[in-house]
């Protein structure tokens, strides 16, 4: 204690409620930094004790370091792992000390014989390091910058300013300050922020005897680092970061500091998708001895200039920087090298969606005009996905290339517009300049009447997308809203309603319900069912009791006679969205006296809500008590039509279900089939896919009589889609009679096409200042192919229709962490892929009745491929890597239906008896 300036023995009494530490002063030497205990004073009362370390005057303190970081899939074991550590010797010493405060320092920080090797000590021969000197590992410049000294200028304990020299290389300067920034600390319990490598952190200190805990809450950190995530929670990344550091404290200064950062993430609806960020740093003092005499002066800046009038002021918080990539292709080198996979004939591979998906990141990094040439030179069976990854790039200079290169006036691309249209849609991070451009697009001149369409329902698209990350006040979301909300208002034209409807779908916007009520109370009936299949898509808050009002209006017919398609989705409405028990009642009530094939609908729906435990599944069981709703005749009504729901996969923390319900007319024609998936991760839920199948006004085929408020309808039929909550542009398989005939008489049998593409569906990118000075970056990018058609098949002469959706889907989910200091990187590399099928088929048999209906729904066998890939590289080049594969099977199999549709098929497909006779009779 002499060294420090003073011995003092002390007892604590009370006066009165205050306590109050009465210092007696038994020798003051010359030395002293304390201002507050005066030579001729023997007893007196004091509180100025340091509130931050403290360094003694005249002392070098011989310290050793290391930072090492490790990266592995959360396992955590040290074989698995890829890392490297960096270790020095340090030496800090106190420059001056301010006459006024002696809380108030400035300290030298210098970093001697730099190391750097692996921290798995099993690579053995295989090590990078391996015979190579830390010059030839970090190069001589940056090896000179790193040893060169540094000041800390420490107010109570806290960076006041960080001294370093000018063009230091910014990765250099950052694994400074990370060393910098544990001497920043303090010594009494509490919660404060601090500036510090991290950026601007709520950090919480635990003070106890001889040890400081500061914990810092790294999610709270406030620093300029780029990134964007998915903002649907069941195809985001869940992360969680933790940072500790333990201080263990000997006469105010730091005899060993322990500090552990950890990153952790995991792709929510798949877990087996995992990784982890360990960075560690360790501070230990050594020894101390006589070092350089404190320097006298007035102010710290006066002091640094007679230091070295070279040292400036430089932010303490971790810079950004980038590390030169050697060899590396440009954008068109790649794009030659990939084009082949991507082909039409190999879209089904996973090849295709994985090259598809690195190319996208070199997109990013792309200028509008290198973008523009390989777009330009592009033949026309490839330029489609070359579109889909340019639209996915989601950068400026990528819109802007693309937006240069699609002639919107023109019909003669619009395979080419429609596929932009729809990766717009999917965009896992619009902004509001996407918008921009589509609303300009809408305005202007567009040569196709189904793009101008596409091009609004994708605007409803965005609106939501942007209005989910809270957009919604941008001015391009505002004039959006009013293009959307002021064009239904004004519509003249049945196909601008549709236009419209189908844009509020997506936008799902709250002041858009009062025109979706008027709509699917009084429009005509394709615009009524618009109206309400809208409807059905808000959350449970927006359905209100007015709404439902409306709702039961519909399904009652109180106003006007409704289509059957229009009634069921009203009745589904209410059912879904907390529905009273008069509503259930009347529901329940009402079945008996509806057409046939809608009574046994209805009764489908009811019977499917308490097999499944539907929300709705306890009031409808109340209900049920009451014998009136309850009876024989009620539950016994005869019909083809269906509703079912089940399970496509089922964990404890998520499920994936699907739902088929078919609606039939009374004459035995297909009204509206209705496939959906769902993915559910807890409370989060994603509409995977829907697709719709309606027909109408097919009775003249057989000569069959049309349903009550049916017999004035066109002929149609068509299939609309919804792909990952964005609703698509609907397709139409014929209109009119005479259409439907030419089609009949030409049918090919082939599927139409839905929608085709590649799609970036996963989007998850993370830049970490890691505060030991290093950088990680977690990228996670899923992708797929996707091919979803649909068709229907009528035999008048076997009185037969066939209802065919396939689904056909090659699926890719990428991560890639790094953590880079620009001399060495450490990596790793997973890929995970699976391709398989989901068809529906729909058969039915009206030459009797009731007519024979038979429903499949199978799902194709499936290869499950799993890489891994971790490295360690110099910039030199030298490197290690560790691949490791694993594949398996998912076995096909034929979804379950009710039990009365297994009967039907086993009619339908009847085995047809073998002929034993090779003769005439």
């Amino acid at each position: 204690m002499g060294e420090r300036g003073g011995v003092y023995a002390g007892r604590v009494v009370e006066l009165g409620f205050w306590e109050w530490e009465v210092v007696t002063v038994i020798s003051v030497f010359s030395r002293s930094r304390s201002k507050c205990v005066p030579a001729d004073v023997y007893s007196f009362i004091c509180s100025c004790h340091t509130t931050g370390l403290s360094l003694n005057n005249d002392r070098l303190y011989k310290l050793t370091y290391s930072t090492e970081v490790l990266l592995d899939r959360g396992k955590g074991k040290l074989q698995d792992s890829v890392g490297y550590r960096i270790s020095s010797n340090v030496d800090v010493a106190l420059l001056w000390r301010n006459p006024d405060g002696d809380d108030d320092q400035l300290i030298q920080i210098t970093m001697k014989d730099v190391n750097v090797e692996n921290v798995n000590q099993q690579r053995g021969e295989k090590s990078i390091f391996k015979g190579k000197s830390p010059p030839k590992i970090m190069g001589k410049e940056n090896l000179e910058a790193l040893q060169r000294p540094m000041l800390l200028h420490l107010i109570h304990g806290k960076v006041k300013e960080f001294y370093s020299y000018q063009k230091e290389p910014v990765a250099i300067e950052n694994i400074k300050r990370g060393l910098a920034s544990l001497f920043q600390t303090q010594l009494s319990s509490g919660t404060t922020n601090e500036i510090d490598i991290s950026g601007n952190c709520k950090v919480t200190y635990q003070a106890h005897q001889g040890k400081v805990i500061k914990i810092k809450a790294l999610d709270s950190c406030k620093i300029a680092r780029s990134g964007f995530t998915t903002p649907n929670q069941v195809l985001g990344v869940s992360s969680k970061a933790t940072s500790v550091t333990t201080y263990k404290i000997e006469d105010s200064f730091v005899i060993a500091v322990l500090a552990e950062e950890t990153h952790a993430f995991g792709l929510n609806f798949l877990q087996t998708i995992t990784g982890k960020i360990v960075s560690k740093q360790k501070l230990e003092l050594k020894t101390t001895e006589a070092g350089p005499r404190l320097m006298s002066g007035k102010q710290a800046a006066t002091i640094i200039k007679a230091v070295d009038s070279k040292y400036t002021a430089i932010p303490i918080v971790g810079q950004v920087f980038q590390s030169q990539c050697k060899g590396c292709p440009s954008i068109l080198e790649h794009w030659q090298s990939i084009r082949k996979y991507l082909q039409p004939d190999s879209l089904s591979k996973a090849e295709a969606v994985r090259n598809f998906l690195a190319f996208i990141q070199h997109l990013r990094t792309a200028k509008k005009e290198e973008i523009l040439q390989i777009l330009k030179m592009e033949s026309k069976e490839v330029l489609p996905q070359l579109v889909d990854a340019v639209t996915s790039a989601q950068t400026s200079d990528s819109l802007e290339a693309i937006l240069d290169f699609l002639d919107f006036k023109s019909d003669s691309s619009i395979i080419l517009q429609e596929r932009f249209l729809y990766a717009c849609g999917f965009a896992s991070h619009p902004d509001e300049e996407l918008l921009r451009a589509l609303i300009s697009k809408f305005k202007g001149s567009i040569g196709s009447s189904d793009i101008r369409e596409t091009v609004m329902i994708i605007i409803g698209t965005l609106v939501r997308k942007l209005c989910q990350n809270e957009g919604c006040k941008l001015k391009a979301v505002v004039e959006a809203k009013k293009l959307i909300l002021g064009g239904l208002e004004k519509a003249e034209k049945k196909e601008d309603t549709r236009m419209y409807l189908l844009a509020l779908k997506n936008a799902l916007l709250p002041e858009g319900i009062p025109s979706l009520l008027k709509y699917a109370e009084a429009g005509e009936g394709p615009i009524s069912h618009l109206a309400t299949t809208t409807l059905q898509r808000y959350d449970l808050p927006f359905i209100t009791d007015e709404v439902k009002k409306t709702l039961n209006r519909i399904y009652h017919q109180n106003r006007k006679v409704h289509e059957k398609t229009v009634r069921t989705t009203a009745a589904a409405i209410i059912l879904n969205n907390n529905p009273s028990y008069m509503e259930v009642k009347n529901i329940l009530l009402s079945i008996g006296e509806l057409p046939q094939e809608m009574n046994k609908y209805m009764l489908a729906v009811v019977q499917d809500i308490l097999r499944f435990e539907m929300p709705a599944s306890k009031i409808v069981r109340r209900v049920l008590k009451e014998m009136v709703a309850h009876n024989y005749d009620r539950f016994s009504r005869s019909g083809s039509s269906s509703a079912y729901t089940g399970y496509i996969e089922r964990s404890p923390h998520s499920a994936s279900t699907y739902s088929l319900d078919i609606l039939y007319s009374g004459s035995g024609i297909l009204r509206r089939s209705n496939l959906n998936v769902f993915q559910y991760i807890g409370k989060a839920g994603l509409h995977g896919s829907q697709v719709v199948i309606e027909a109408q006004g097919l009775e003249a085929l057989i000569a069959a009589t049309p349903d009550e408020g049916e017999e004035n309808l066109d002929s149609y039929a068509g299939m609309s889609a919804i792909l990952f909550d964005v609703q698509l542009r609907p397709v139409t398989f014929f209109n009119g009679y005479s259409d439907l005939m030419s089609k009949m008489l030409s049918a090919s049998g082939d599927p139409i096409s839905v929608v085709k593409g590649l799609i970036l569906l996963i989007d998850h990118s993370q830049e970490l200042q890691l505060q030991s000075g290093l950088k990680a970056n977690i990228e996670v990018q899923g992708g797929l192919a996707i091919d979803i058609s649909g068709a229907m098949e009528f035999s008048l002469w076997y009185r037969e229709s066939k209802t065919r959706v396939k689904n056909r889907v090659t699926v890719v989910i990428t991560t890639d962490i790094t953590v880079d200091s620009s001399f060495v990187k450490a990596g790793l590399e997973t890929s995970t892929e699976t391709e398989g099928g989901l068809e529906f088929i729909s058969t039915v048999q009206f030459s009797q009745y009731p007519f024979l209906v038979c429903m499949q729904m199978d799902k194709d066998e499936a290869p499950f491929r799993q890489f891994e890939k971790k490295y360690e590289r110099l910039s030199t080049g030298r490197g290690y890597v560790s691949q490791k594969r694993k594949e398996s099977v998912l076995a096909g199999c034929e979804f379950p239906l009710h039990q009365e549709n297994s009967e039907m098929c086993k009619v339908v497909f009847a085995p047809q008896p073998d002929s034993t006779s090779s003769g005439w009779f």
